[in-house]
């Protein structure tokens, strides 16, 4: 079976509509075609490249409700990890500027107030607007209700202080959703807000380079004063801002991992039928043969779990946190071991810098720590489980 034909086996699929496999068809036709810098020597400028080449083909339009020139009604999320899963099998850097687009505005989209979607949405989907999710800090990554950067009311505005780290898009964003301390310690006590770039007081820190490198970096907010029309949603929601928000992107980190997953396999699969080893084709060792089957049985269920996440959002349940931590714990894990026997079949090619393997094998690993490292989703599903 071809590499096309199993794709479409996928998209028939109950999950899906024809809507959503005409996305799909349509996106991966054009990304196959797309002329788009691409280099991970300068990750900032790719960045933007993706997300005006993105938003000026239409698809940056999933990310956003129909209302503001989004696709569907409301944001769908099918349609996102269709998008993320297309985009990661051919470019890690596509993949990242379509993400942040919906990550970084998703809680403007689910919590703004009518003026914040009406100035911000329309640019996020035709990539005028550039946005970052600035949640983590350097004592609060997965524990969110510890955050510490302060906002402090004063008749109607807010003077925020604090500091922000592995913040994507860091330099680059045009909008900044902050979520800061306005209350007591824990959960009740964080807000959120939506920041532009160009306010006083607001800067951006040493950049953070890693083994796939992308815009990431520090923020600093030093007496940053921001009106509170910019508040997204009520004062004391932000934990529940950023958890709902969390809820509907973490499945798409999960298609991402699907995304390198499946193009790792390909890869694999058109190698070992040409490379010899002791007089035949590896692919004619059985052990060769048991790892292709775990690669591609770790690709399918992934698959699975990934859009059943997705369809169950679509399809009107409040809240999908089991089934996405499932999804996002599972696919990102499995993705890992894909790409970690793709590099092993490659042999020395493998871990040699330019190989396709050896790329995906680096642009994988980060989808095990954020938006919820492993650790933490294990929990979650624990937990849900244990309250059923």
């Amino acid at each position: 079976m071809t590499k096309a034909l199993m794709r479409q086996r996928d998209l028939t699929w109950p999950f899906f509509d024809d809507e959503h496999r005409t996305f799909a068809e349509r996106l991966r036709e054009w990304i196959a075609r797309a002329d788009v810098l691409d280099d991970e020597r300068r990750a900032d400028a790719s960045s933007r490249a993706w997300v005006r080449s993105l938003g000026g083909a239409d698809y940056l339009r999933a990310c956003v409700p129909g209302e503001f020139g989004g696709l569907r009604p409301s944001i769908d999320v099918r349609t996102l990890c269709l998008a993320r899963e297309t985009l990661a099998y051919h470019s890690s850097m596509a993949d990242f500027a379509f993400a942040m687009q919906g990550l970084g505005s998703g809680a403007v989209a689910l919590f703004g107030s009518a003026d914040l979607k009406k100035r911000y949405l329309p640019m996020v989907a035709n990539g005028r607007c550039v946005p970052a999710f600035a949640l983590s800090e350097r004592e609060a990554g997965s524990d969110v209700a510890s955050l510490s950067t302060r906002a402090v009311r004063k008749d109607d505005t807010y003077t925020i202080d604090g500091e922000k780290t592995w913040i994507s898009n860091a330099g680059i964003a045009d909008l900044y959703v902050v979520f800061a301390r306005t209350g007591e310690s824990g959960p009740k006590g964080l807000s959120a807000f939506a920041i532009d770039a160009s306010v006083p007081g607001f800067s951006v820190g040493k950049r953070i380079e890693t083994i796939s490198p992308h815009p990431l970096g520090t923020l600093h907010f030093d007496r940053v004063r921001v009106p509170a029309s910019q508040r997204i949603g009520n004062e004391g929601e932000g934990f529940k801002i950023a958890m709902a928000t969390l809820d509907v992107f973490r499945s798409t980190v999960g298609a991402a991992a699907l995304g390198f997953a499946r193009r790792a396999l390909d890869e694999t699969a058109a190698h070992v039928k040409t490379r010899e080893v002791f007089g035949a084709p590896l692919a004619a060792q059985q052990l060769t043969q048991a790892a292709i089957a775990s690669m591609a049985t770790d690709i399918d269920a992934s698959a699975l779990l990934i859009y059943r996440a997705a369809w169950a959002k679509d399809n009107g349940a409040e809240r999908v946190t089991r089934e996405a931590a499932m999804a996002k714990w599972f696919a990102t894990e499995a993705a890992g071991r894909t790409c970690d026997r793709a590099v092993q079949l490659f042999g020395g090619r493998g871990v040699t810098h330019g190989e396709t393997v050896e790329r995906l094998y680096r642009d994988v690993r980060a989808l095990r720590i954020y938006e919820g490292a492993s650790e933490i989703q294990q929990l979650v599903i624990a937990r849900q489980t244990l309250e059923t």
